[in-house]
């Protein structure tokens, strides 16, 4: 299974989105990872369709929106004609996670769930069957450059080996404290999705940055 790197523009300069996006793109990255807060299911807000709209015209590379907001349900419609490719809901914030993902996927997105720090992979072996991809957040969601907690590479290898054995295709998907430090041992655990935030758009050098992590993950 491909590796992908996602870039996530929650860390990059939107003054210069365009260009900062244009910086990744030259480093060959798979993804670009919208990450959208409603400063109630997360104390911070983002943005929210008007700009996945924007930056879908500024790329072709696919949209991987990740959906930190209470009620995702109201909006799936939204970020979809908004250009959302991979379109992701917490499983902390949804009441019916099988009606979301069936949802999802009859809008034309890849449907994907993510859960927090402290939420157990096994509240998902319902939905493992139907969902495009899982994203396991390695730090508490709401800011960027919070440090990688550790015990989530245990849920990816938990995750890997529940993919096997049933034979099901989700991708596995880490978001939180990704860098050349851990990004390996991510790999190594099963992850096929790397975002990362800070150890690129933080960097003097944005592309080198990506490369760099590109490289670690072929």
């Amino acid at each position: 299974m491909k590796k992908m790197l996602a870039p996530s523009i929650l860390a990059a300069n939107f003054i210069n989105l365009e260009k900062e996006i244009r910086k990744v793109e030259m480093a060959g990255v798979d993804l670009i990872h919208c990450d959208v807060m409603d400063g109630k299911f997360v104390p911070n807000i983002t943005f929210g369709p008007i700009v996945i709209n924007a930056v879908k015209k500024i790329t072709r590379l696919p949209l991987d929106v990740h959906l930190m907001i209470e009620t995702p349900d109201d909006f799936l419609d939204d970020f979809v004609k908004a250009g959302a490719n991979y379109l992701t809901v917490h499983q902390e914030s949804v009441v019916h996670l099988n009606r979301t993902i069936t949802r999802i996927k009859e809008l034309g997105a890849k449907a994907g769930v993510s859960i927090n720090p402290a939420t157990p992979v096994n509240t998902l072996c319902e939905i493992l069957e139907i969902v495009d991809l899982v994203l396991v957040m390695s730090v508490n969601p709401g800011f960027g450059g919070q440090k990688f907690i550790e015990s989530s590479l245990k849920k990816i290898r938990d995750l890997k080996s529940i993919r096997e054995e049933n034979n099901y295709e989700f991708l596995i998907e880490v978001d939180g404290g990704v860098d050349t430090n851990n990004i390996t041992k991510l790999k190594n655990a099963g992850v096929d999705v790397f975002v990362a935030g800070s150890a690129i758009f933080s960097k003097d050098n944005v592309t080198a940055a990506a490369l760099e992590l590109k490289n670690m993950i072929a």
